[in-house]
């Protein structure tokens, strides 16, 4: 138990740390495309989840890229509104509907996807080879770690 007088040193915790490190390199990313597409960082994560595992529902979207219902409602109704995306309802589950990328929407997903996996190789720069292999496995260590803490009790 952490004595009552520790300080919280909040520049090395490694929770905020890496909150401030995803912030970053979202916000680094999200400049390559927001202006010349238009998109939110919601909107483009919906389309990266859907030009990867369409057909997804937008529950399932969500959960594929952690993100809120609302704010995955907003941004699939804006790429709609926008013909990025296309919604199809289950033939036998009419209370259930499929999302997909658009024609359009996956000319513009193969158009900002070189630029994400590029932005992702200059970050990667920052890392020789092992330690880039040591960093993604630690990473996914963390990453099921942290839904285990998540998901139990």
């Amino acid at each position: 138990m952490p004595n009552a007088l520790q300080a919280l040193e909040l520049e090395n915790f490694l929770p905020y740390r890496l909150s401030v490190l995803a912030q970053l390199v979202s916000e680094s990313l999200h400049d390559l495309y927001a202006e010349p597409f238009g998109l939110s960082v919601t909107q483009w994560r919906v389309m990266a989840a859907l030009g990867r595992f369409a057909p997804l529902t937008a529950s399932e979207v969500g959960q594929r890229i952690v993100m809120d219902k609302v704010a995955v409602s907003r941004a699939v109704a804006g790429l709609l509104k926008r013909g990025l995306v296309e919604r199809a309802t289950d033939l036998t589950d009419r209370r259930r509907a499929s999302l997909r990328l658009s024609a359009r929407g996956r000319a513009m997903h193969a158009r900002i996807v070189p630029l994400a996996l590029g932005y992702e190789e200059r970050l990667y720069k920052a890392l020789g080879g092992e330690e880039r292999r040591a960093f993604d496995t630690l990473s996914d260590r963390l990453f099921a770690h942290a839904k285990g803490l998540r998901d139990s009790p």
